[in-house]
């Protein structure tokens, strides 16, 4: 089963004690670390076949798109899922602004030996 999982064609997602996966998305333009979140099976279901990104959100304990509010929609160009299928890898176009704060980019800050500065 483990070959499967790891080299096989079939997917089959990991989902972890809370029915959750981490979602990472990167800009399909240059890269760029756009967001972290998290989907559940739900989530991976509605994003695979809208081609629009759904998360989970635990603070809320519901499904939202990406960009539901803001309009910042992250448009799928490709998913990829992690050796042991526990991650899975978004590569967006974004619609604007991927962060909450209207930062195009939720990692905006270094950590340094001070605490943070802006990126």
């Amino acid at each position: 089963m483990t070959d499967e999982i790891e080299t096989g064609l079939t997917l089959t997602p990991k989902f972890d004690a809370n029915g959750l996966l981490t979602a990472v998305v990167t800009d399909a333009a240059d890269g760029a670390l756009l967001m972290v979140a998290h989907m559940n099976a739900e989530a991976l279901a509605k994003s695979m076949e809208s081609r629009t990104a759904v998360f989970y959100s635990r603070s809320r304990q519901r499904l939202w798109q990406k960009g539901e509010s803001s309009g910042n929609v992250l448009h799928i160009v490709d998913m990829r899922i992690d050796c042991d299928q526990d991650a899975i890898w978004i590569i967006a176009e974004p619609q604007g602004p991927s962060c909450h704060t209207g930062a195009r980019s939720c990692f905006y800050r270094r950590i340094n030996k001070d605490g943070l500065e802006p990126v």
